[in-house]
């Protein structure tokens, strides 16, 4: 490191602390971005294979172009008229099936999941709540009692029920067996929360299971979880955070691929490109009965600036196909991650779908976490951008910006096999 980034560290720590998180053994100190390459303080370019927020492309011109405007002309909150917020509402539900057909505006994905649950309780006059048993949907105490993937000084919520996610990639057991174990341990859940007077309010999942290390489910686990959600009067709160706005390459939404329902999906951070922009999409019904019964209003949600941002995010997707630009890449990225899978013997199985991809480490029947980190270091040396995540930390995040291309791909899968040989 140069005296410059080790003087930042200090000054850092002395202002928002040390225990705020830094990518690498050697942090990176980035002082420009476009599209999907990185610029550090030294003039070099490192390509961004992890980050899911500047969607559309690092310092985007169209949302740039889109945000000056507006910035120019007028910024205020939703207390007064303005036809940009509602043309942007009308742009954004229009992806959505019919049913979800109104939109509450928020900030953050985690003030988007904290109303989700909010209506959800208010809609059901329950409490009780079933995720994953490793998760992550925000930071707020709601929120906070319910993570199962990050350390938290709140213990998880007397109302809080956490059902394992199967991954058929490791099963020893037949796919049938898994379905009717994991259905039974959510049964199990369900009846739990009822004998302690909790109820079921909602389950909230995030339709990747990214953070469990994107699994392969077992045929008929959502369609199984929903039913059994519904049955005992709770809702369905699709995340969309991660595995939203076309991130599959084959639906717009991750809960539309796959045959979710939900009663409310929650948006976040690809939704504004780096502009804090997030939602709540939910049903007419469900909009009436809470907002009639509750003065809800957030002074910088919906604002002109975010809506115009958000418009352009959704222009550049469609004129430039990204959707389509991501399954294509997607398909060719998980042939070559199976490849790898096939020729070294530490990879248990490639992950994911569209561009949100991983290879699963393992040596000897066990998790191997060490190889997974010792590969996204050796990726960052050879100036390529990835992450790792599963309850484990085993596998590979490979989660670029919806803008990577074809032209990209060969750069990413060099230095992912060369860092593969290193091992």
């Amino acid at each position: 490191m140069t005296t410059t980034t080790e003087n930042l560290i200090i000054r850092r720590n002395r202002t928002i602390g040390p225990h705020s998180p830094l990518f690498y053994n050697e942090p990176l100190h980035l002082v420009s971005a476009k599209g999907v390459w990185f610029t550090d303080i030294h003039g070099d370019q490192y390509l961004d294979g992890y980050n899911n927020v500047p969607h559309v492309g690092h310092c985007n011109e169209r949302v740039l172009r889109a945000l000056m405007d507006q910035s120019s002309r007028l910024n205020v909150h939703t207390r007064y008229l303005n036809d940009r917020v509602i043309d942007y509402s009308e742009q954004l539900l229009a992806t959505f099936d019919d049913y979800l057909d109104r939109v509450f505006f928020t900030n953050s994905g985690s003030e988007a999941n904290e109303l989700a649950l909010r209506i959800a309780r208010q809609h059901t006059h329950n409490k009780g709540v079933i995720v994953s048993d490793f998760s992550y949907h925000g930071n707020t105490i709601t929120l906070s009692e319910l993570t199962t993937a990050l350390h938290t000084q709140e213990a998880l919520a007397d109302h809080v029920r956490t059902l394992h996610i199967p991954d058929m990639d490791l099963e020893t057991r037949e796919e049938a067996e898994v379905l009717r174990a994991t259905l039974a341990e959510l049964d199990g859940m369900i009846t739990s929360l009822q004998d302690a007077g909790h109820g079921v309010s909602a389950c909230l999942f995030d339709s990747l299971f990214s953070s469990e290390g994107l699994p392969r489910l077992p045929h008929g686990l959502i369609a199984g979880i929903m039913d059994r959600i519904h049955a005992a009067g709770g809702l369905i709160i699709a995340d969309e955070v991660q595995s939203g706005f076309g991130r599959t390459g084959t639906h717009m939404w991750g809960y539309q691929r796959v045959g979710m329902h939900p009663d409310l999906v929650t948006l976040g951070k690809p939704m504004g490109n780096g502009q804090p922009m997030a939602a709540v999409v939910t049903s007419e019904s469900l909009l009436e009965e809470f907002g009639s019964a509750n003065m809800f209003f957030n002074t910088f949600a919906g604002n002109p600036v975010s809506a115009a941002v958000g418009e352009a995010v959704l222009l550049e997707m469609r004129d430039r196909d990204l959707m389509e630009q991501a399954r294509i890449i997607g398909a060719s990225a998980f042939a070559a991650l199976n490849d790898f899978a096939a020729r070294y013997d530490f990879i248990r199985s490639a992950k994911g779908v569209g561009t949100f991809l991983g290879l699963d480490f393992g040596v000897d029947g066990a998790p191997a976490p060490d190889l997974a980190k010792k590969v996204v270091e050796s990726m960052k040396a050879r100036k390529v951008l990835i992450a790792k995540i599963g309850p484990h930390d085993n596998v590979l995040k490979v989660r670029p910006p919806l803008a990577f291309s074809a032209a990209e791909l060969p750069i990413l899968l060099d230095a992912l096999q060369a860092s593969l040989d290193e091992i």
